[in-house]
């Protein structure tokens, strides 16, 4: 029998379709009518002269916001959302939340048009993508498939700007995509082999951008500015050269140049450094709701810069207006009883990663004698049984979590217990068993065992120390470790520090979440099993040598890893849901039952705390990078506030 919370995820998406149906009908109605309105903010730049009227400045046939998550409804306009951020550099998250994409997924997790305003697939080999004519970019300026061209031709294929050439999404077993302009707003891309991981990635958090505003950097390319002029800048900006200062005006996912034209709901105004960034509504977007409003209905977003320490204590007492960055869940007690006086609400959302942590031995750590003992399944089997999850659960998630290895949800169609249960169970005698296998039965006095080369068997986990829940599940695991013959310590260090030690084969075990995606059905990439990335952190020189095809890293040479390549590029040339459903399947269980990442507990509840008056923000979601882009596929661009209801009414 499906669990109560499995059923619930699935009743809700089937209701949600059927509101998702009135999203084609309430377009037509609004391009039949031509009937649009703007912000009050902007329809006073109107008057002025200042800025054409929303007619001309919206597409032909904007997208209309779906509205299908439950609670949402038409809203008003006016505003400012102010949000905390540990890093100027998170930026970056208003082109997460914002959500703007060619493709975005809806409520059902289906890949719909939003950017685009259609686009048609054969065979997943060919993908014809239509833009909306009259789509502007956010300083006026048109948005054609020139802009497609610039970045295949002028920046991808530049070698100068791309020395290890086009994204890794466009070369499909090392061949690159045909490109065709068919005319100004229709263009197309081909390959002799399917690509189904193209539309995804151009849906992801940290989206495929295949587009640029061409008329913005043309600029600082040395194809078309003018030499002198370029020589200039360069010279300002103190770079090397025009490709220097082309890429670092060029990022359109870190979003920290303000005069690089956008497609986001909001545009950055404030220009770094800065420990206070102003966003406001984007004057072109491409959206409206079904009475016809241009969105976003909030005029501003501002994101203050402060230590993630106390991000929750400030949220606490009211600074932030939507907030779930920085927070944990032992977080929540506190922010429930602050909820009178900060004038918000504590939502419950559920995390949509594999498990909360994970930890990732380094299958291809340098020093021979750790690689011997991590590449031995026997080892990692044996650690994972160490771990004592109940206890997990029980001290630092209250019960709430449910514990397993690193695999997908309960949420998933895919979902089956075993992959949970796969040698995540406690047994001591099991585990104590494995290791005596192995030969590892000389002990220290201390009663450690020692390692081939004589030494002690310590392992220290490396962290980027991001929050106490980390450091207080390693204290519980080591302290069932310690009860096998292993010492583990924790060594903290700041996020790029680690990520650099552990692509360069210096660690033996990290901590991070686990898999990015626990709420996959069979049409999502599998990826994350198989060795595709140097991120991923218990095989990162496999993934380095996929990633550059050979140039760097190291060739997968473990036979159950090499098996999961080959699934997966079955999974790539299927074409059945049934085929691509029984390769999941097989690669889960692989993946499951050689234990090469050792979770913990999954579906702790993420504390989101909501200003009382803002509405459009789900009462239940799921928390999630991938597919869910944190708060982005909830649409942020149809948060509103109700002046309606006062600051301090009740919830």
């Amino acid at each position: 029998m499906p669990s109560a919370r499995r059923t619930g995820w699935r009743a809700a998406l089937v209701a949600l379709a059927l509101l998702a149906g009135a999203r084609g009908a309430a377009a037509d109605q609004s391009a039949a009518a031509g009937h649009y309105s703007e912000a009050p903010m902007l329809a006073a730049v109107v008057a002025k002269g200042e800025l054409p009227p929303v007619f001309e400045r919206l597409p032909q046939h904007p997208a209309v916001a779906a509205m299908d998550w439950p609670g949402q409804r038409n809203g008003v306009y006016g505003g400012e959302l102010q949000m905390l951020m540990g890093s100027a550099k998170d930026t970056r998250m208003m082109v997460v939340y914002g959500y703007s994409r060619l493709v975005g997924y809806n409520s059902r997790l289906e890949l719909v048009p939003d950017l685009l305003e259609s686009y048609d697939v054969k065979d997943q080999r060919i993908f014809t993508l239509h833009l909306r004519p009259g789509h502007k970019w956010s300083d006026g300026s048109p948005f054609t498939t020139e802009d497609f061209r610039y970045f295949w031709d002028d920046v991808a294929n530049n070698e100068e700007l791309s020395p290890t050439g086009p994204p890794e999404q466009l070369i499909v077993e090392g061949e690159r995509p045909k490109v065709e302009i068919i005319d100004d707003t229709t263009i197309r891309y081909s390959w002799s082999q399917p690509n189904p991981d193209f539309l995804p990635a151009l849906a992801g958090p940290s989206p495929l951008f295949i587009y640029r505003p061409s008329h913005y950097l043309k600029q600082l390319q040395g194809l078309y500015a003018d030499p002198k002029q370029l020589a200039e800048l360069v010279k300002k900006a103190s770079l090397r050269g025009w490709a220097a200062l082309h890429n670092k005006a060029d990022n359109m996912y870190r979003n920290d140049n303000p005069d690089l034209p956008t497609l986001e709901p909001w545009v950055l105004k404030t220009r770094p450094p800065s420990e206070r960034f102003v966003f406001e509504r984007n004057p072109y977007y491409h959206r409206v709701d079904s009475d016809g409003r241009q969105l976003p209905y909030i005029d501003r977003v501002i994101l203050r810069v402060a230590d993630s320490k106390i991000i929750p204590a400030m949220t606490g007492s009211g600074q932030s207006q939507l907030q779930a960055r920085y927070l944990r869940f032992d977080n929540y007690t506190f922010l429930k009883k602050s909820e009178q006086r900060g004038h918000y609400r504590v939502l419950l959302w559920d995390s949509g990663t594999g498990s909360n942590l994970a930890l990732y031995p380094d299958l291809t750590i340098t020093d021979p004698t750790w690689r011997g003992l991590l590449r031995d399944v026997r080892f990692r089997r044996a650690l994972s049984l160490a771990i004592d999850r109940h206890e997990i659960n029980q001290v630092i998630y209250y019960g709430l979590a449910k514990e397993g290895g690193n695999t997908i949800l309960e949420a998933s169609p895919l979902f089956r217990p075993e992959y949970r249960e796969a040698w995540s169970k406690l047994d001591l005698p099991q585990a104590n068993k494995l290791l005596d296998d192995i030969g590892l039965t000389q002990r220290d006095s201390e009663g450690i065992r020692l390692m081939p080369n004589g030494q002690p068997l310590e392992i220290v986990v490396e962290t980027a120390g991001q929050s106490p829940e980390e450091g207080d599940v390693l204290e519980l695991i080591a302290d069932s470790w310690r009860s096998i013959g292993i010492k583990l310590f924790q060594k903290a260090s700041e996020r790029d520090y680690l990520r650099n030690r552990i692509f360069s084969g210096s660690t033996v075990m990290a901590v991070w979440t686990g898999l990015e995606n626990g709420i996959v059905t069979a049409d999502f990439s599998p990826q994350e099993l198989a060795p595709t990335s140097q991120q991923q952190l218990e095989w990162p020189k496999w993934g380095q040598f996929v990633e550059t095809a050979g140039d760097s890293g190291e060739r997968v040479d473990m036979p159950h890893a090499e098996h999961l390549e080959g699934l997966l590029a079955e999974w790539r040339h299927a074409t059945t849901e049934e085929a691509r459903t029984q390769i999941w399947h097989d690669m889960l269980q692989i993946f499951a039952d050689q234990v090469y990442t050792l979770g913990t507990v999954a579906g702790a509840p993420v504390p989101v705390v909501v200003d009382r008056r803002l509405r459009n923000v789900p009462d239940k979601a799921f928390f999630s990078w991938d597919p869910g882009a944190h708060f982005g596929i909830y649409r942020p661009d149809c948060f509103w506030f109700d002046a309606a209801a006062t600051a301090s009414a009740t919830p």
